[in-house]
C-alpha cells in the first residue's frame, strides 16, 4: 500500500494511496477523481464540495465517506461560517478496502455514487489523536507501511461510519431469509469497477455482466438492488461526471468533451447532461466561470 503525507496544497496531484491530512482544508484548485475511499472528519466549521455536480455540505461533528471516483472539488470556506474550518482527511485505496472482506451491504454502500454522512460521536475515540498517530507513522520513511496498525484502525473507522450513516441508501440484494446473497457484492463491485474504468468506451450490459462472469439479466438485477440504479444509469452518471470535470477544467469544444466522456453523439451528450444536471453543458460551463 502506498503511503503519503503531503502538504495541503498538493492534494490536486495526489496519486492513489493511503494519505492523511489534519488541520485546515487542503486547497483544491480543480475538480479531481481518484480510486480511493475518502473519509472527511469535520471538527469545526464546515466543508462545501461540488460532488458529481451537486452541492455537498459536511458540518462540524460529521464524517463524510465516499468513493472518490466521482469528480469532486472542495470549495473555499464561506464567509458566513463563523469558525475556521478544521478537520481530518483520509484516503484509502479501493483495492485495499476490497481486500478487507467487509460485509457485502457495506461495500454496496461505498460503491454508490453518493456520500455517506455519519456523526463523529459514532467513534469511541478522539479522531484527532488517531489521525495524528497515523500522520506520524506514515511520515516515518523507515516503515514501508506493511506493518502499520493504520489499515486496521481505518477499517474500524470506516465500518462505524457506514453503520451510523445518516443518508438513505438503496435496499441490498437479499435471499428469501433476508440475508445478503453470497458473492453478490463481489459481482456488483466487479461491474461498478468495470464501468468506472471503461465508461469512455462503448459499453454494453453484456460487457458489464461479463466483468462479473454473470448473465446479463441476473447482473442487472443484483446491480440495481445493491446500488439503487441500473448499470445504464450508473454508466451515464460516470460520463456526465467526467463531462462536468472537462467543462470546468478545460477549454475543449462540446464535441470533443462528448467524445472524451464516452457519449455516442453530441445530441446524446446534451440530452443526458441536461437530464442529470438540470442545466445545459454550456450553461454549466458559464456557471462555473468559463465562457
Amino acid at each position: 500500500m502506498t503511503s503519503a503525507v503531503l502538504q495541503a496544497d498538493a492534494v490536486d496531484v495526489l496519486p492513489a494511496g493511503f494519505w492523511v491530512h489534519q488541520g485546515a482544508p487542503p486547497t483544491m484548485r480543480l475538480p479531481h477523481r481518484h480510486d480511493d475511499v475518502e473519509v472527511n472528519v469535520v471538527l469545526c466549521g464546515q466543508l462545501d464540495y461540488i460532488f458529481g455536480g451537486s452541492r455537498l455540505t459536511v458540518r462540524a461533528g460529521q464524517i463524510a465517506v465516499f468513493w472518490a471516483a466521482t469528480p469532486h472539488r472542495l470549495l473555499a470556506a464561506r464567509d458566513e461560517v463563523p469558525d475556521p474550518t478544521r478537520g481530518c482527511w483520509l484516503h484509502i485505496p479501493l483495492t485495499a478496502v476490497l481486500r478487507w472482506g467487509l460485509p457485502e451491504y457495506e461495500i454496496g454502500r461505498l460503491l454508490q455514487m453518493s456520500a455517506l454522512i455519519a456523526p463523529v460521536d459514532c467513534l469511541p475515540y478522539d479522531p484527532e489523536r488517531l489521525f495524528a498517530a497515523w500522520a506520524d507513522e506514515l511520515a516515518d520513511d523507515r516503515d514501508d507501511g506493511t506493518a502499520m496498525p493504520a489499515p486496521l484502525e481505518a477499517q474500524a473507522l470506516l465500518r462505524r461510519a457506514c453503520r451510523h450513516r445518516a443518508t438513505a441508501t438503496a435496499p441490498e440484494a437479499t435471499s428469501s431469509d433476508g440475508r445478503p446473497h453470497g458473492n453478490v457484492i463481489a459481482g456488483v463491485t466487479a461491474m461498478a469497477q468495470y464501468i468506472v474504468e471503461h465508461f469512455r468506451d462503448q459499453v454494453s450490459i453484456d460487457d458489464v455482466a461479463a466483468a462479473a462472469h454473470l448473465n446479463r439479466t441476473y447482473a442487472a438485477t443484483i446491480f440495481s438492488r445493491s446500488l439503487g440504479t441500473t448499470p445504464g444509469r450508473y454508466l451515464a452518471r460516470c460520463r456526465v461526471a467526467e463531462a462536468q470535470r472537462l467543462l470546468i477544467t478545460t477549454d475543449k469544444t462540446m464535441l470533443d468533451i462528448a467524445r472524451e466522456a464516452g457519449f455516442s453523439s453530441q445530441s446524446s451528450f446534451y440530452e443526458q447532461f441536461t437530464r442529470h444536471c438540470d442545466v445545459s453543458p454550456g450553461g454549466y460551463r458559464r456557471r462555473h466561470g468559463r465562457s
